[in-house]
């Protein structure tokens, strides 16, 4: 437990920003699984949609270091990759 008064207040901020980042990083999830489900249904123009509607969350969140920026490089271009071999 935090014994000085700067220690208790970096935990409450620490606390703070968990519980608002998991929400982020929630958020672009259901936005990933849209686009997966739109895939694995083999609907080329709805995976388009939800990836188009996906990729400005996604930087986003990434921009606010919910995610780290390469994660979310690499997780937009396995998604155009497969949305890419579903139009194939």
């Amino acid at each position: 437990m935090a014994n000085t008064k700067q220690a208790r207040k970096r935990a409450r901020q620490a606390e703070a920003r968990r519980v608002l980042k998991a929400g982020q990083r929630s958020m672009v999830r259901t936005y990933i699984k849209r686009v997966i489900k739109a895939i694995n249904g083999g609907d080329h123009g709805q995976a388009m949609t939800e990836f188009k509607a996906a990729q400005p969350v996604i930087d986003r969140i990434a921009d606010k270091d919910a995610l780290s920026k390469k994660k979310a490089a690499r997780i937009k271009s396995r998604l155009n990759k497969r949305i890419k071999a579903l139009a194939a």
